[in-house]
């Protein structure tokens, strides 16, 4: 906002809080302004008591614009009445600014009515001869600049209130996105990994007494896996505290996980009894680290939902990118499984969330793409996504 827009919202914000002393100061200005140039002080006493009539409803402007406006406009009927010129008629026009800043229009257009009535009135009577045009000109013009003024100041300020609710409603988007993002990473990290170490450790409890040393690459696989989950986790949630700041340093700047990470990825895979095969066309220092992001955490997923619901198959990942679109394809192929350490019935116990398409498709929906994910035929399941990288919202 501009220095007139914060002025205004903070001569907003006061008047909210308390509107009585600020308007009363205002009538004394005016009665005291008004006070000399009308001679109240040498005339007669109810001079003085009309004079207060004109300037004191003033006090309560705000709070009831309406009524002080109908106030002041009967104690000038009887300053008319009684043909006596006060200065303090100027309270009309701070009525009516009042009412036009305040009051809709159904309240303001019969107040500006009334008060040019009482214009026309004031001019037949108080208007020098020959100058009753001039005079009722003059006068209507003051009574349009007071409404032009009030008008203006309302628009102001509904101005004003929208940005603060459109900032408002911004910060509590930008919450929402930011809680989005979290749990999708939190589940893409905790699944995959957890997935995996399920697998690492049904495997390694089948092989303990027949392959000891597999039994032990696989508790050092499972290992690995929790390493690195937690190191995902604190890159994610960088909001948390720092528990050695060298070492929180060092995390931060690591880069995300990325196109390159896809080979690791698999070989966590294959180690945990799912065949993959990645292949990478195009040239992937092109595209952002958001979006390689993105790549891997739907990779990571559809490879994560292999390993838990598909026994005995095999994953094929596909990823062409280019600077302006980026193509991932996932397959697995289902074929009768040979027996293994992770049998059909161990992988149906694996928990399911029913997060993971959904969370695929917020990350497709983040770059413009599409997502296209269901059975094949023959048997099996594919996931492609198409994402848009030159314009990502």
């Amino acid at each position: 906002m501009d220095p007139a827009d914060r002025l205004a919202a903070r001569l907003t914000a006061l008047s909210r809080w308390s509107t009585l002393p600020a308007d009363a100061l205002l009538a004394a200005a005016l009665f005291l302004a008004t006070l000399g140039p009308g001679q109240v002080l040498s005339g007669p006493p109810w001079l003085l008591a009309l004079q207060t009539a004109l300037v004191a409803p003033l006090a309560w402007r705000r709070r009831a614009p309406m009524t002080v406006l109908g106030a002041i406009g009967l104690a000038a009927a009887v300053q008319w009445a009684l043909d006596v010129q006060l200065p303090a008629d100027a309270a009309l026009l701070v009525a009516l600014y009042t009412v036009a800043a305040h009051r809709p229009w159904r309240h303001t257009l019969p107040a500006a009515l009334a008060l040019q009535a009482g214009v026309l009135l004031a001019a037949a009577r108080w208007a020098p001869p020959g100058q009753f045009p001039f005079t009722v000109a003059a006068l209507s013009a003051m009574a349009a600049a007071a409404l032009m003024a009030g008008l203006w100041m309302r628009v102001r300020r509904a101005y004003v209130t929208s940005l603060e609710r459109d900032r408002e409603q911004r910060a509590r988007l930008a919450v929402a996105e930011e809680r989005a993002r979290m749990t999708r990473d939190m589940h893409d990290i905790v699944t995959h990994n957890l997935s995996v170490m399920v697998a690492l450790a049904d495997s390694a409890a089948y092989v303990r007494h027949s392959a000891p040393d597999r039994a032990a690459a696989a508790m050092e696989h499972i290992a690995a896996t929790g390493r690195q989950a937690l190191q995902d986790m604190r890159r994610s949630l960088t909001t948390g505290p720092a528990t050695s700041g060298e070492d929180r340093l060092d995390e931060l700047l690591q880069p995300a996980p990325g196109i390159a990470e896809l080979g690791p990825l698999a070989e966590r895979m294959r180690a945990a009894g799912l065949a993959t095969r990645v292949r990478v066309a195009g040239d992937a220092d092109a595209v952002p680290a958001a979006a390689q992001l993105t790549i891997y955490r739907l990779v990571q997923e559809a490879l994560t939902n292999t390993l838990r619901h598909a026994s005995g198959a095999r994953a094929d990942v596909r990823v062409e990118v280019s600077s302006s679109r980026a193509e991932v394809e996932v397959v697995d192929v289902r074929e009768p499984a040979a027996p293994g350490p992770l049998d059909a019935g161990t992988r149906s116990r694996l928990p399911v969330d029913g997060r993971g398409i959904a969370g695929m498709r917020e990350r497709v929906a983040a770059y413009g793409g599409t997502l296209d994910a269901g059975p094949v035929t023959g048997g099996g399941w594919r996931v492609l996504a198409v994402l848009d990288l030159g314009a990502p919202r």
